[in-house]
């Protein structure tokens, strides 16, 4: 992982700052359609009126912005803060990010698969991850200029148009990935949904390549090796799941029984989700709220990691 304490202590110093009130960030998701769900796992409409803004984004595997209003930075766990751009790629992250927004802000956008990353953009997400990039840097011409399209006319365009707009010219901009990579990326994510802590074991048994070759490919396709991947998505599932109105005792004692103690949960809940277990369902985090309803885990499909049925599998 990217970073050391004092990077970790600084981050948390930032993420303890007064966050931008619930009701003021307004998140609105439109799901794509069946033959972009594979690469796009939502679009998304963020707007709010204020003129500072500050939230979390927990980790990801990326993402596509037009920044219609407003421009800010990101504060990475290394230390390091980059500037957004008018159009532009949040490279796949390995841990929370905080940014902040001097708004109003007015933003459209598409969250990517692994899929969609590697075939939008063929880079590596460990050798170009935790980066903002210029859209023009990342991004195949006919989709840049369908973001430059979108940016104009911006505010003449009900958002399932700007969605319409993106995916015309994303599905053709897709580059074909080798049929053994294809693979590999649903092995994984078969191999994530089968428990909240998968065994490392059970995935290389499972893929057609050598212990090697498949550290170096999901470290290429998802940015983080297996192991510290099937930490992430621990970590965000424990995450949703307690964040659910009605969580039961038990469920509640199932998710613990996955970290060695309290202790532990709450560091991997901090690194990779950006709250600690108190603070997951406060009100005052609508951004990242509105991020753990997106990734429910309850679905199937092109879905990463669903929840398990038996928690304590």
């Amino acid at each position: 992982m990217a970073g050391d304490n004092s990077a970790q202590v600084a981050d948390d110093a930032l993420r303890a700052r007064k966050l931008t009130r619930a009701g003021l960030v307004r998140v609105e998701l439109i799901p794509p359609p069946a033959s972009a769900s594979p690469f796009v796992t939502t679009f998304f409409r963020v707007q709010c009126d204020e003129t500072e803004i500050r939230d979390v984004q927990p980790s990801s595997i990326g993402l596509v912005a037009v920044m219609a209003r407003g421009s800010g930075h990101m504060h990475f766990l290394d230390g390091r803060v980059e500037a957004s751009h008018p159009l532009m790629v949040l490279t796949p992250t390995s841990a929370a990010t905080t940014f902040e927004v001097a708004g109003p802000w007015d933003a459209f956008g598409a969250m990517l698969s692994p899929a969609g990353w590697a075939a939008l953009t063929g880079l590596s997400a460990t050798v170009h991850g935790n980066r903002m990039m210029a859209a023009a840097d990342v991004l195949p011409p006919r989709l840049v200029a369908a973001c430059e399209r979108l940016r104009e006319e911006f505010g003449s365009l009900e958002n399932h148009q700007m969605a319409d707009l993106l995916c015309e010219a994303l599905m053709p901009s897709l580059r074909r990935l080798p049929p053994g990579h294809a693979e590999l990326i649903g092995t994984v994510a078969e191999w994530l949904a089968q428990s909240l802590s998968p065994e490392l074991a059970e995935l290389f048994a499972r893929c057609r390549y050598g212990e090697r070759q498949v550290q170096r490919l999901v470290e290429r396709y998802f940015g983080l090796a297996p192991r510290t991947l099937a930490r992430k998505y621990r970590a965000l599932r424990a995450a949703v799941l307690l964040s659910r109105p009605g969580v039961t005792a038990d469920d509640i004692a199932a998710v613990q029984d996955h970290f060695y103690d309290q202790p532990h949960m709450i560091r991997e809940m901090r690194l990779f989700a950006g709250r600690t277990p108190a603070r997951i369902a406060d009100p005052d985090t609508p951004y990242l709220s509105a991020f753990l309803d997106l990734r429910d885990f309850s679905e199937g499909g092109s879905r990463m990691a669903p929840i398990p049925d038996d928690l304590r599998a």
